[in-house]
């Protein structure tokens, strides 16, 4: 069958058509603003799709392990934008992107986090369930910290976020399930790599979508933005860095996996929520950091295969 062949391709040439994605975006502002409006519906897809390749016993597994699940999320939402606080203090680093940098640590884990684990050969189950995990702690803990480091106010409240939480892992979660229940395990199961082509198609929409404004911001000012994007690469990377090794004790694959996802935050849910009246050093900061995400499986990918 062509379609499944062609999503077949897609995921064997995922890293490339997502790092095709962000560039399209970027040089073409009219598709990027006309995909701007399909992010949310990308999310769902994704989240809905991420459901239907994940083993349920491995998920549970890791649920198994509260002393794993408990460090897991103390250091994303807390350890984390502490240490991130610190570099830049240390630094002296100020300003916007300062501020920037640390609310960025203060995020919960992309949506997209286990897609991006299974592009690069690591455990999508860990990262399912820290993407869920931290985005139902994310309300108790990154407004606490962004007003208590930076005086920040973060619009952030248990009841927007518990609405997102439904529509994006709630609804996926029952459509996946409805799915595995008719269509069945045996027919699914040839269909797993078309499946994974399928989610590298809906994450490419998302990456062409966000990049809307982004190229009038490098016109306009290119050595703020430059600056801007380098920042990105080095919180992302950094991140990733800093969680392999924080979690190493637990094993390598699980320090790689988390590492991923602490670098991989989710700056698509403070893009939504903050007030039109943010400042566009942060917002075109929080859109830059999708370049790093999105070049994570092209440029690491040879990594973890030595690593793994």
């Amino acid at each position: 069958m062509f379609l499944r062949r062609f999503l077949e391709a897609c995921a064997w040439h995922g890293s490339a058509l997502l790092g095709a994605s962000i560039f399209l975006g970027l040089f073409a502002p009219p598709l990027a603003r006309a995909m701007r409006f399909v992010i949310t519906p990308t999310v769902v897809g994704l989240m809905t799709l991420v459901l239907l390749r994940v083993d349920f016993a491995a998920v549970f597994g890791y649920l198994r392990r509260p002393a794993l699940v408990l460090w897991l999320v103390l250091w994303l939402m807390v350890g984390a934008p502490l240490l991130t606080w610190a570099i830049v203090r240390l630094a002296r680093f100020d300003g916007a992107l300062a501020e920037a940098l640390v609310i960025m640590a203060t995020g919960c884990a992309a949506t997209s986090a286990p897609a991006f684990a299974r592009l690069v050969g690591l455990d999508p189950q860990l990262s399912l369930v820290a993407s869920v995990l931290s985005t139902l702690v994310v309300p108790f803990t990154a407004p606490p910290l962004a007003l208590g480091l930076l005086g920040v106010a973060l619009p952030l409240t248990i009841g927007g976020l518990s609405a997102r939480l439904v529509l994006v892992v709630g609804l996926p979660l029952l459509l996946s399930l409805a799915i595995r229940r008719f269509a069945g395990e045996e027919r699914l199961s040839p269909w797993g790599r078309a499946i994974d082509g399928a989610a590298v198609l809906l994450v490419a929409l998302y990456g062409i979508g966000v990049m809307d404004g982004i190229l009038a911001g490098f016109l306009e000012r290119p050595r703020f933005m430059a600056l801007a994007l380098a920042l990105a690469f080095l919180a992302n990377y950094g991140l990733n860095a800093a969680t392999a090794l924080a979690f190493l004790p637990f094993g390598r694959r699980i320090a790689l996996a988390t590492g991923l996802l602490s670098g991989n935050r989710n700056m698509a849910l403070y893009l939504a929520v903050l007030p039109p009246e943010t400042g566009f050093d942060i917002l075109a900061f929080f859109a830059l950091c999708q370049f790093p995400l999105f070049l994570s499986p092209f440029l690491l990918k040879p990594l973890y295969r030595r690593l793994v």
